[in-house]
């Protein structure tokens, strides 16, 4: 899947384009970061986006992180539901 293509997935075509686009440059600037890197760098987005007054419903999450699962290798796609699980933890805390 090409960088910008997810965006264009018939799944995620009840989410505001305004989104989509903050998504996409948050994908940008996490390219090259590892994994201990990749935590903090989504908390603080998470942060930042909510004090924006952007946030996800869980459908909209659950759609975005499918799409961004495609293509991947089974190694990848263990990694982002790992990296979902603690989000969600962090979360409840």
């Amino acid at each position: 899947m090409s960088d910008e293509s997810w965006m264009n997935n018939p799944s995620l075509g009840g989410i505001d384009p305004a989104k989509l686009q903050m998504l996409s440059a948050l994908a940008e600037q996490a390219k090259g970061k590892n994994q201990s890197e990749l935590l903090p760098f989504l908390m603080a987005a998470t942060s930042q986006s909510k004090s924006g007054n952007m946030s996800f419903n869980s459908s909209e999450a659950d759609a975005i992180i499918n799409v961004m699962k495609l293509g991947k290798s089974p190694q990848e796609v263990e990694r982002i539901d790992k990296i979902c699980a603690i989000m969600k933890q962090l979360r409840r805390s």
